[in-house]
């Protein structure tokens, strides 16, 4: 157990550490790296050049002839899975926190920093990109020894590309990082920090050992949902599952038990013995709370069921994903699903696709309020059609959230506008160092839903970097919009939005479904209204359309071939009433400006 460092890597998004992780991999000889980013085993992770899971891996060292087992995680950088890095940080005793030596501490450094800190994590400051010839170490120093209050020596300079300083990291790891406390002879305590789906062999979870040790073919027992299974495979987690006879105490290793039902395994569940269980669960984990809620659908009505096997496996992956039941007039049965962000709901609709084959619609993101009728009782609406008639209403709260930007100096101005214009309050602003500066601001929720990061980007040409947590909920003047088709509301296109920008959006989206919907038989009169009162209103004036015109003479197989590809683009599109709305239109809310 004195040989064993459990320690992961945190930094703000691109900041080099899945680079910086091939590096340890390949100076401790535990794998050969064939190809950027070996942690990064998903086509998407590759693609998007993003960090989506955490990964795990064993490696061996050895530090003047005593050899030690190091067990990394990589986590990942965006703010939107940051949930991830707080399950990664529970199994570590140790960290290595990553500052790019180009750009300097960011919002996500912070935070990550932060819940560091609050898990007593031994902390090892290392300099990245110190290659790189616009890289500023001594600049970059002075923020870290002034955010940490670490010495000057302290701080590591490395670089993932060349190897420069891997050495000294691993050393780092060994003398500086604490090994896993914990007693080898009391009753096994092991908590689950992950968990993957496997076809063929049921849920495989990931756990790291704080009491006791586990042995194959034991019966153990899950505390959360009180069922015993018998460990038909333990072991140790390299690039793929290595098996083994006994984990002992501060190890991290994986389970296979046979386990099919995905809800059987939680996240940060306790695994103990059937013949001595522990006397607790492992604390100190902290449930997920979604940010954004969309509708998900199956866009083929009988795909429901499906729909909800993918999710629950989905979720055995990324227990921040969170769903429940819903049906729609227009789309049908689906799933009300609860997201960390944009970002988080964008891949899980891409991996819906790609890992289950499941094509769905997703409808309009939007956040949870709780509405108080003239009674005072609270109602917690996470769906702009489940609000209470207008008239019953007494106030509406909305999430509150704070912002911290960091950008350069220059950049304040536009950064401030941008803010203002989401109903954001300045709280304070400080200097981090010469030219940099981190402001804070009070914001809804709401605003920062759907396009605030894209375009905070765009105006400070990439440097500002954000982060936000929720505070609270506070009272808000909000009305329901809705999308009228030929005088039926769709219920799929209903936003909730504030007074003073209701107007104006209405029109807006009324314009922007006009561009969007195809021309029918029929005219198709658009209309927005809140409540009775109607405010906007366009019309896509009507068409006949005759695709097999231009197949003169021939086989008829050229007719079906046409008749066949009209046939497939239809299905694509849902029927509401007698107007297709396509899956664009649900999205083209978020691109309004």
């Amino acid at each position: 157990m004195h040989h064993i460092r459990n320690f992961c890597i945190i930094a703000h998004i691109d900041h080099g550490k899945s680079t910086l992780a091939d590096r340890l991999l390949e100076r401790t000889k535990t794998i050969q790296v064939t190809e950027g980013q070996m942690l990064d085993d998903m086509d998407l992770e590759r693609e998007r050049g993003i960090t989506i899971k955490s990964h795990a891996i064993q490696m061996d060292y050895s530090l003047n002839g005593v050899d030690y087992k190091l067990n990394l995680i990589d986590t990942p950088g965006h703010v939107d899975f940051s949930y991830e890095v707080s399950r990664s940080i529970a199994a570590c005793e140790g960290c290595l926190l990553l500052v790019d030596s180009t750009q300097g501490v960011q919002a996500q450094t912070i935070s990550n920093l932060y819940m560091a800190i609050e898990h007593d994590l031994e902390i090892i400051p290392v300099l990245s990109k110190c290659d790189m010839p616009n890289s500023m170490p001594e600049q970059i120093e002075d923020e870290i020894i002034e955010l940490l209050g670490c010495k000057r020596e302290e701080i590591i300079r490395a670089s993932g590309k060349t190897g420069e300083g891997v050495d000294e990291i691993l050393q780092a790891i060994v003398e500086r990082i604490p090994a896993p406390k914990g007693d080898p002879e009391a009753p096994l305590q092991a908590m689950i920090f992950d968990s993957v789906f496997n076809p063929f062999r049921g849920i495989i979870a990931y756990f790291k050992i704080v009491n006791g040790s586990i042995s194959h073919g034991e019966e153990v027992v899950f505390v959360n949902t009180g069922q015993s299974y018998h460990a038909d495979e333990i072991g140790i987690l390299k690039m793929d599952l290595k098996p083994c006879e006994k984990l002992s105490c501060g190890s991290v290793g994986y389970i296979v038990s046979g386990i099919k039902k995905a809800t059987e395994v939680k996240v940060g569940d306790t695994i103990t013995s059937l013949s001595r269980p522990c006397s607790e669960a492992v604390s100190g984990f902290e449930e997920v709370k979604p940010m954004v809620f969309a509708g998900v659908y199956p866009i083929e009505t009988e795909d429901f069921e499906n729909l909800r096997a993918s999710l629950e496996k989905l979720q055995l992956n990324d227990a921040s994903l969170s769903f429940t039941p819903e049906s729609s007039v227009a789309l049908g049965f689906g799933f009300r699903c609860g997201f960390l962000g944009l970002l988080h709901m964008d891949i899980i609709q891409e991996r819906l696709d790609r890992e289950y084959d499941m094509n769905v619609i997703t409808t309009v993101p939007n956040v949870s309020y709780n509405v108080f009728d003239k009674h005072q009782n609270k109602l917690e609406v996470h769906n702009p059609a489940g609000m209470p008639d207008a008239a019953e209403i007494d106030h509406i709260e909305e999430p509150y959230i704070r912002a911290s930007i960091i950008t350069k100096t220059e950049y304040i101005g536009p950064i401030m506008t941008l803010c203002l214009g989401k109903r954001g309050e300045l709280v304070k602003q400080e200097y981090v160092s010469g030219d940099r500066v981190e402001i804070y601001y009070d914001m809804p929720l709401a605003e920062i839903v759907i396009d605030f990061y894209d375009k905070l980007k765009s105006i400070s040409k990439g440097y500002a970097s954000f982060d936000y947590h929720p505070i609270e909920y506070r009272p808000s003047r909000l009305v329901k919009l809705d999308i009228l088709l030929n005088g039926e509301p769709v219920d799929a296109l209903s936003t909730l939005t504030h007074v003073d920008n209701s107007v104006t959006f209405g029109r807006r989206m009324c314009e922007k479904l006009k561009e969007l919907l195809p021309r029918q038989q029929v005219d198709i009169a658009i209309q927005a209204a809140i409540g009775a009162k109607l405010i906007a209103r366009e019309t896509v004036k009507r068409v006949r359309k005759d695709v097999t015109g231009n197949c003169y003479g021939g086989d008829i197989s050229r007719k079906r071939k046409l008749l066949e590809k009209q046939k497939r683009g239809k299905k694509r599109m849902k029927q509401i009433g007698n107007v297709q709305v396509p899956q664009k239109a649900f999205l083209a809310v978020l691109k309004l400006d």
